[in-house]
Formats: structure tokens, sequence, C-alpha cells
């Protein structure tokens, strides 16, 4: 479901820490646990996407007001936002850095299916800001962490539109040895 048509009501807090109890339930090799949360909700979506345009005008002072636009309201469409946030910690060399983002990015699709699965829309979505060191530190994202994505959560305002999948035959080869 594009995060643009996403309204209006959003999950309250006992459904949001039910689709984040579902959403943890991922491969975690060591139990390391290399994901955290960050709730983005209410006025704390508009405060973001102003901060967020003044950073698009601080890299580009002559974006065009289209680009500032839609950064100033990047956040603001659906009622709720999580972003996954991934634990990379660089002391625990015992679990390679892949297998611990790979993790976080399951937590991602958990929790879209989890959001899904009990009436909302949901979308999974990065973008610019998930790997642009100011707007890192904007969210509170430290240097041993990375944004796994934002998941944009609300009620769908229409139906949601089916895209083409590839077809999982033609991905398909047998190893030969």
């Amino acid at each position: 479901m594009p995060a643009r048509q996403l309204g209006e009501p959003g999950p309250d807090d006992a459904t949001l820490l039910r689709m984040l109890r579902s959403a943890v339930r991922v491969p975690d090799h060591g139990k390391r646990v290399p994901f955290r949360f960050l709730r983005i909700q209410g006025d704390a979506r508009a405060r973001l996407g102003e901060a967020l345009a003044a950073l698009t005008l601080q890299r580009d002072p002559a974006a065009g007001s289209a680009v500032v636009d839609k950064d100033r309201q990047r956040f603001t469409h659906a009622p709720l936002v999580v972003a996954v946030i991934a634990v990379l910690d660089p002391d625990d060399a015992q679990i390679p850095e892949q297998e611990r983002l790979l993790s976080a990015g399951c937590v991602c699709f958990a929790l879209l299916q989890a959001a899904q699965s009990l009436g909302f829309g949901a979308n999974w979505i990065t973008g610019w800001p998930a790997y642009d060191d100011q707007a890192r530190r904007l969210l509170g994202v430290a240097a041993h962490e990375r944004v796994a994505g934002f998941i944009h959560i609300g009620t769908p305002q229409l139906e949601a539109p089916e895209r083409e999948r590839p077809d999982p035959a033609a991905l398909l080869t047998d190893l030969a040895l």
C-alpha cells in the first residue's frame, strides 16, 4: 500500500505492541537482538519533515519547491511510522555484521506482515534519510547503527494496487556438481 494512501486510524499502543511482538520473532544468530524501534507519530512527523526540508535545502540550496515539499511531507501521510534500527555493535565480532543487518531486515518484513494481518496497510520505505548522516543524527541513530527501514502504518484509504511480481520458476536453478 503506498504510504500516501495510509490514513487514520493507526494502531493504538496495545495493537502496536502486538505487532512488534510478532515482528521480533525473526532469525537472530546468537540471540543478540540486533535491532530496536523508533516510533514516529503525532506532531513529531511534521517536525521531522520540517527538519528534513531544511536539510534538503542545506544539501542543495537550488532544490525546487516540489522536492522540498516531498521531504517536508515524507512522514506525514501515515499516522504511524516505525523506524527499524539495525544495531551493528562493532564489539560483537562473533556474529557477522551482515547476519545482524539481515535480522533487522527480517524485522521490517515481519512488521509489515503483522500490520497487514491486523487489517492495517503498511509500506517499507528507506529513502535518503535512512542513509544521510545528518538525518540519522536527527533520529538519534548512533554511529554503529543503521536505519533498516521506515515502516509506515495506517488504514488504507483505497484498495491496494497489485504490482507485477517475478515468476519464481524463472528464478530457480539447481546446483549441478
